[in-house]
């Protein structure tokens, strides 16, 4: 039984059954991660101050993490898998989902500005907004027209409520 916050669909999986998204979101980031510490290797270290290193840094860096946590708990209560080449079994709604429907790309974009900051290495976020752009078209706009044929009303209800990002 699920819990209220999720909603189940019992269908068999067929080849079709996934989102069919272009790469795996962490490894979309973590390129765009080295892309950026390369920039920075041949730009030459920022100067931060340390305010912003470790104060914005290390929240943004605590509170991605956090968030990255919180949706692994919600997908595993909604007992539905995170690899997004697995057929999904239910849309989790309870959590980080109740705020925003993408907890996990939000938290991997807060991370990486984490990461940045707190490596004094601020050219490493100029490619942290193609990172976004290719997230946002090749991940989650793949992943939100296969959930609205699988969930079909349930999910647009959703939709309707919940904000993309924030």
């Amino acid at each position: 039984m699920c819990d209220p916050m999720t909603t189940a669909v019992e269908t068999e999986p067929t080849p079709d059954d996934t989102a069919g998204v272009i790469a795996p979101p962490p490894l979309i980031y973590l390129g765009a991660l080295g892309v950026g510490f390369g920039v920075n290797a041949a730009i030459g270290k920022g100067s931060l101050p340390s305010s912003v290193r470790w104060l914005v840094g290390g929240a943004s860096l605590l509170a991605g993490v956090g968030l990255m946590g919180s949706f692994l708990e919600a997908f595993r209560r909604a007992r539905t898998p995170v690899d997004p080449y697995a057929p999904t079994q239910a849309i989790a709604t309870d959590g980080p989902y109740g705020l925003t429907r993408n907890p996990a790309y939000l938290g991997m974009a807060l991370t990486y500005t984490g990461i940045a900051l707190v490596a004094n290495a601020p050219w490493v976020l100029v490619p942290l907004p193609g990172a976004i752009a290719v997230i946002d078209r090749g991940v989650i706009a793949r992943e939100e027209r296969y959930l609205e044929r699988k969930f079909g009303p349930t999910y647009l209800d959703y939709k309707r409520r919940v904000r993309r990002w924030i």
